[in-house]
């Protein structure tokens, strides 16, 4: 009987390098290799207890307002140090924090102990409304400035925000840019690098109902192997994610195909970013589906291990799918 392996079996396309590396991170970066890795981290300076409204000292008139900076900080909740958005409260004695977090702390101020009650810091507020602040990923490269109570909105669609780590082993809670978490995968998770357009995998398993999720990376291009219930039939479920945002993970196509014995399956679809979780993308069956069964009658033998082989290819959309030109470098 064979042991448990993942084997896989070479099969490289020459790459054309004519194009830029396809995703936002790395405008930064001329080539991923020599590129600075971004892994996000907080830099917020915490709060010591005394801010409160009256420490806005530098308002002179209806309009003028304190430097940015100074505001902002004033704006960080002290207990979770996240941006204060209305509701705004404060205790007695003036100091502030978020609606959630004044929740969190049974209505007691996190400074003076004082009882919080329902009062709100319209004054602070107020000055929010006066902000114009750079988007938080601006080390990141995002160039753009946002009127405070847009700001957070923006955030959550940044196109420069950090990406979670693909890997789908275990729950990796790493986060980055590209380039990182390439160099993530490849060290830490250990996870099989390959180049070109094609790809050619063998998943080998001694006991059919114990498969772990297997993910393998072909250039920019994560290839994930898990099983699951698919109601009650228990099931195998392979496809593709890109390193990048949605809109161009929609510029390419992918094949995958298993088969044996004269017969085959055959799926072709379009790469989902990882900025889905590859539990979403699996609980939406986008992707070659192989129910157990018949994976087991791929495998040949006595049909009581899991050999099957996965093997397909990526190509860039307007372009040949038979082309080697499918994947920048």
């Amino acid at each position: 009987m064979e042991s448990d392996s993942i084997e896989c079996v070479s099969s490289i396309d020459e790459i054309v390098e004519d194009h830029e590396i396809p995703h936002h991170n790395i405008q930064h970066h001329p080539h991923p290799r020599h590129a600075p890795h971004h892994q996000l981290s907080s830099s917020k300076p915490h709060h010591n207890g005394t801010n409160n409204v009256n420490s806005i000292s530098n308002i002179v008139g209806p309009t003028a307002i304190a430097p940015a900076a100074s505001v902002h900080e004033l704006l960080e909740c002290p207990v979770c140090t996240n941006s204060m958005y209305p509701p705004i409260h404060q205790c007695h004695n003036g100091h502030t924090l978020c609606s959630t977090c004044k929740i969190r702390v049974h209505n007691r101020c996190p400074t003076c102990r004082q009882e919080l009650g329902d009062i709100r810091c319209l004054a602070l507020e107020k000055v929010a409304e006066s902000l114009e602040l750079p988007c938080k990923y601006y080390k990141l490269g995002c160039p753009e400035i946002f009127p405070y109570y847009s700001k957070l909105k923006h955030e959550g669609i940044c196109i420069y925000r950090p990406y979670n780590c693909p890997y789908a082993g275990s729950e990796c809670s790493v986060v980055g840019d590209i380039p990182f978490l390439v160099a993530h995968l490849r060290d830490d998770h250990k996870v099989d690098m390959h180049t070109g357009c094609t790809f050619n995998h063998r998943y080998v398993k001694s006991n059919p109902r114990e498969v772990e999720n297997a993910t393998w990376m072909l250039t920019y291009f994560c290839l994930h192997f898990e099983a699951f219930q698919l109601g009650m039939a228990p099931v195998y479920m392979a496809f593709i994610r890109f390193m990048g945002d949605e809109t161009e993970a929609r510029n390419y196509s992918y094949s995958l195909e298993v088969g044996a014995n004269g017969r085959k399956l055959i799926w072709e679809g379009t790469p989902r970013s990882i900025r889905d979780s590859h539990r979403k993308v699996r609980d939406s069956h986008d992707g070659l589906i192989i129910q157990r069964n018949m994976a087991l009658f791929f495998s040949g033998g006595d049909r009581k291990e899991l050999k099957l082989r996965v093997t397909g290819r990526i190509w860039k959309e307007q372009q040949n799918p038979d082309a080697n030109t499918c994947i920048p470098n």
